[in-house]
């Protein structure tokens, strides 16, 4: 925030000034209107509007079955909240892969239809030319590695990715195509912290981990993994600064048992 109380929006070039000046990126997920309000007034750097909406929010087992029409719902009802943060949104599963037109149509709608600031997917060499159709058009893309929830089909399996010399390299390769095609920003998750650290060193623009180490630019997690909403997921990088399930339980309890015992609501309660 400035002198005035002005609040400074946080751009894709901020992001680059605060590398380079090694001030660490602060990255959450948010889905909905009042949560994103929080994270923004908070002073959360980048508001991801993620597909992982799929698992926290509708219940599914992955994140493949969440729509274009269903992250566009999410994205706009995040970006209608914030002030602050650089929000940006993930293109789902299908709306990318193997068709590049199909990739910049899909970017196109949900810049108009959001007023997100950037696009984010999965993928290096496979999906470079998407990348690069939709960079032509204007619209920032956040880059991520590593692993890629959209191929856990391919992977079976959500263990760390790039601990092999090959799968390694392979990735280093694609971050570099990721920043050559132009993309301003990659997520690296869950991957070995010394390959983590390496990438952030080699690339010019910022790298944010999830389970990528500490010598990275920045960090994000999923909003409702840290704050505790979440209780079925505990991988070795999640932090919970909260345990939201337990309060929230207690307090619908508490609710509960003052309707039962006519406490609630009381006089002073009443018109």
């Amino acid at each position: 925030m400035s002198v005035q109380g002005e609040i400074r929006k946080v751009t894709t070039h901020r992001l680059s000034e605060m590398k380079l000046r090694g001030e660490k990126i602060a990255m959450l997920t948010a889905y909905d209107y009042s949560m994103a309000q929080l994270v923004d007034e908070a002073g959360v750097d980048v508001i991801l509007v993620g597909d992982s909406a799929s698992n926290v929010m509708a219940g599914h087992a992955t994140t493949l079955p969440i729509t274009l029409n269903e992250m566009i719902y999410h994205g706009a009802s995040v970006v209608r909240a914030v002030k602050r943060a650089l929000v940006v949104v993930d293109l789902p599963f299908g709306t990318y892969q193997g068709n590049s037109r199909e990739a910049l149509n899909s970017a196109i709608r949900i810049m108009k239809e959001t007023a997100a600031d950037a696009v984010k997917l999965e993928g290096g060499e496979e999906v470079i030319k998407s990348v690069k159709r939709i960079l032509s058009a204007g619209i920032p893309v956040m880059g991520h590695l590593g692993l890629m929830p959209q191929s856990i089909h391919k992977f079976g399996t959500y263990t760390v990715r790039a601990k092999e010399e090959a799968e390694a390299e392979k990735l280093i390769n694609d971050a570099r195509l990721l920043e050559e095609a132009g993309c301003f920003a990659l997520v690296l998750e869950k991957i070995p912290a010394r390959l983590g650290e390496e990438v952030a060193k080699e690339l010019k623009i910022p790298v944010i981990g999830i389970g990528a180490g500490s010598g990275v630019d920045g960090q994000v997690l999923v909003l409702h993994d840290m704050l505790g909403i979440t209780q079925q997921f505990s991988p070795r990088f999640l932090r919970r600064y909260h345990n939201l399930a337990v309060e929230v339980k207690g307090a619908v309890g508490n609710y509960i048992a003052d309707v039962k015992s006519e406490d609630f609501p009381n006089e002073k309660e009443q018109y």
